[in-house]
Order: structure tokens, then sequence, then C-alpha cells
């Protein structure tokens, strides 16, 4: 599959997927959420795949935020929309995808662009990455997940002070907040990153899919965690990976998961 605004590689077990808009800090338009949502869904759908990363072109940004060109003029409905189809084909596609995800932020994560790493499942960032929500000095809220995501990660406290503010945090004050799991050098970011997808890869791909499932159904209204943990958990008893990764211990020897 070609993209416009993306550079999709793989890399054996692993997608790297690039948003490719320097000329615009890799802002968010349209075009480029539908084809992150294509280039995700390809990526899941690959057997040979464990692990994703999701970048940014540059040495400046990760993505700098939505492409406010294209909704200035909009109305409250058609607002409404924007957010609800973005949160749905691309946002919320990624917390739930069956294969992990890890952002590496390399530069400015602001807007959309810090909604987009906090539907990721890991975190990292260089020293020079900037985060923040600065909606409400435009007049809006995050309407990209922002208002949940965030507290979820640092606390009710510390989301409601980035959002009333605007303001952006640097790498060192996300990491002891919790937004990241990382803080590196930007020339050692992505190396990072394939160290942390190596030690994934490691493990069975079938109950990293069930472990995704269980963890986020703890932060879904009316959805009890802890029942979605013990069916999870009894599934995996009937997986091939289950079979294989006891025998391999009792073994001794290092698994070979089959991936069923």
């Amino acid at each position: 599959m070609n993209f416009e605004n993306l550079i999709y590689e793989v890399d054996d077990q692993l997608a790297i997927i690039t948003i490719n808009r320097p000329k615009k800090l890799n802002a968010l338009n349209k075009e480029t959420i539908q084809e992150l949502h294509d280039a995700f869904a390809e990526a899941d759908a690959d057997e040979d795949i464990g692990v994703i990363i999701l970048t940014g072109s540059g040495e400046k940004a990760f993505v700098a935020g939505a492409d406010i060109s294209e909704f200035a003029n909009f109305e409250e409905e058609e607002g409404a929309l924007l957010a609800r189809k973005g949160q749905k084909i691309l946002f919320d596609f990624i917390e739930n995808l069956s294969t992990p995800v890890i952002a590496a932020i390399n530069g400015f994560a602001l807007g959309g662009g810090l909604e987009l790493a906090m539907a990721a499942h890991i975190r990292i960032a260089s020293h020079n990455a900037r985060m923040g929500l600065p909606e409400t000095s435009l007049g809006l809220i995050p309407g990209y997940g922002g208002t949940q995501r965030l507290p979820q990660l640092v606390g009710k406290g510390r989301a409601f002070e980035m959002i009333m503010t605007a303001g952006m945090i640097d790498a060192d004050r996300a990491f002891q907040s919790g937004l990241v799991n990382h803080v590196t050098s930007q020339e050692e970011l992505m190396a990072l990153a394939e160290k942390i997808a190596g030690k994934i890869l490691n493990n069975s791909g079938v109950a990293i899919a069930t472990a995704i499932q269980a963890v986020n159904a703890g932060f879904k209204p009316g959805v009890n965690g802890y029942d979605a943990e013990i069916e999870g958990f009894g599934a995996s008893f009937a997986t091939e990976d289950f079979k294989e990764g006891t025998t391999a211990f009792l073994e001794k020897r290092k698994p070979e998961f089959p991936g069923n």
C-alpha cells in the first residue's frame, strides 16, 4: 500500500510507521488520519508483525497538532462529527489494536499529536520533546480522547492543569507524571523503541493481545475489568502458545510461540 503522508516500513517482525509531513510539523489532517488507520490495519492484519512503532519525520515534531485550517469554519454538528469519526477510525482503533504500539515522540506532541501518542500502549520521548493540549487557547477542548486518556495516565489534577493552562511540559516532567515510560536522546530514541519491541517479541503475541483487551476493559464504563481478566486468563489455557510456554519453562529452554 502506498501512502502520501506516511512512510511504512517492515523489518522482520517490526512495523515502523513514520508520519511524513515535516513542512507542516507532521500535523494531522483528514487524509493523514485515514492513512494512519489504513497503515495500522495493514500491520495488525500481518501475522508476521508483532510490534508497531509510530514516530514523526524530522527532528522537530512527532505531531504538532491537528491541521486547524480544515475545521476553522466548522459548525457545532460538524465539529462533533469530526471528533466522533476521528476517535473511531484512529485513536480508539489504535488503543484497542491487538498488536502493541510504541509511540516514539521525537519533538512536539501537541493537541491531536499528544492524543495520538496517548492512544499508543507505550510512550517514549526524546529529551527535546514537548507535550501539551493547547485546545483551550483556541476556544476548544481536546476532541480526540485527550480529556479521557490524559487523566488516566497522569491523574485528574495534573490533567486539569495541562488542559486549563494550555501549556506544554518537557520530557522529564512527562516522565515524572507517568505520561511517558522512558526519556532518551533523540539519537537513541528509535534504538530504545526497537529494544523495547524486541523484549515484547520474546513473549506470546496471543497473550499480549488478550492482555491489551483486559487492561482496556478496566477503563470502559459498565465493564468489569476483573471479569475480562478472568475470561482472558481462562481462554489462554486453550492456546498453543500456553502449551509451548509452559513446556519450554519446564524444559528450561526458550519458547518458540506458534502464535495461536
